[in-house]
């Protein structure tokens, strides 16, 4: 599976998949790219042991550059292309594609150095968690300046992400907002040096990875459901947690913690250190 991609680089390591796009000259999402995206996703699909996806890029100006502006020449067989078949076939195929990743099953993070414009940005919105370099990312939806909006999800996405308000802000200024203002407004979850991103997002997968079975897909969905509905987010949330009691890791974990000093005053001054060594 690693070696079936000429525009993906991917390497496994405990549970995480590494996928660097590597598309030269820029990166751009055409036809080739989206292709090896959607059948990386169906492989993914149907995988237990990888929990967690980090995507990274082989370019180091650009992560996306955006969509593969071509297609305006012949828009026929943009709209032919046959990805992502289980989605909604009244989409677009590059809002298909995203619509896939987004709903994958694994936790899905984002390393951007570079920049991510159109619809490089909104493969970055349609993941789970985006992580920047201060120094030299950025990321725009520059669709409007050119006479169309955002076509791959882009004013789907970002309204959850940064607000209404904001949203129209991005959509329709155009303008290239660096990791600092993304991190401010929610588009990224944090902005770091640049020497700092790998080690950041690389621990943050691993430590989600190692997660027991199910914790991380059961904590994504009750997120998600409550961002639609509060009272059903919570009903959500109840049902998965009673099965979540029901496995074996909990009644472990959970005696582990009380003998490790849990519900002491010395041990719930560390918890999460506690957590982190029985575990």
């Amino acid at each position: 599976m690693t070696d079936a991609y000429s525009t993906l680089q991917i390497s496994l390591s405990n549970g995480v998949a590494y996928v660097v796009i590597d598309n030269p000259p820029l990166n751009l999402l055409d036809a080739t790219l989206m292709e090896d995206l959607d059948r990386f996703a169906d492989a993914m699909s149907g995988d237990r042991d990888i929990r967690v996806i980090v995507f990274d890029s082989a370019d180091p100006d650009f992560f996306v550059a955006h969509g593969d502006m071509t297609t305006a020449d012949d828009p026929a067989a943009f709209a032919a292309l046959a990805v992502a078949p289980g989605q909604d076939q009244s989409l677009n195929p590059m809002m298909r594609l995203h619509e896939r990743i987004r709903s994958l099953p694994q936790l899905t993070i984002a390393k951007l150095r570079g920049l991510a414009r159109g619809g490089g940005a909104e493969l970055l919105s349609a993941m789970d968690m985006r992580f920047a370099s201060l120094e030299r990312a950025g990321m725009a939806q520059m669709e409007c300046r050119l006479g169309i909006i955002p076509g791959a999800g882009g004013t789907a996405y970002l309204p959850g992400l940064v607000g209404r308000a904001r949203a129209l802000e991005i959509i329709l200024g155009g303008q290239l907002v660096d990791a600092a203002i993304a991190e401010r407004i929610g588009w990224v979850n944090r902005a770091l040096p640049d020497t700092e991103l790998d080690h950041v997002v690389d621990t943050l997968a691993a430590r989600i990875a190692a997660l027991p079975p199910g914790v991380a897909r059961a904590a994504t969905e009750a997120v998600d459901t409550a961002a639609a509905s509060t009272t059903h987010g919570l009903r959500k949330a109840d049902e998965l947690l009673s099965g979540l009691f029901g496995e074996p890791a909990a009644t472990r974990l959970a005696k582990a913690a009380l003998a490790a000093g849990a519900h002491t005053r010395a041990g719930e001054r560390r918890l999460e250190a506690l957590v982190d060594d029985i575990t």
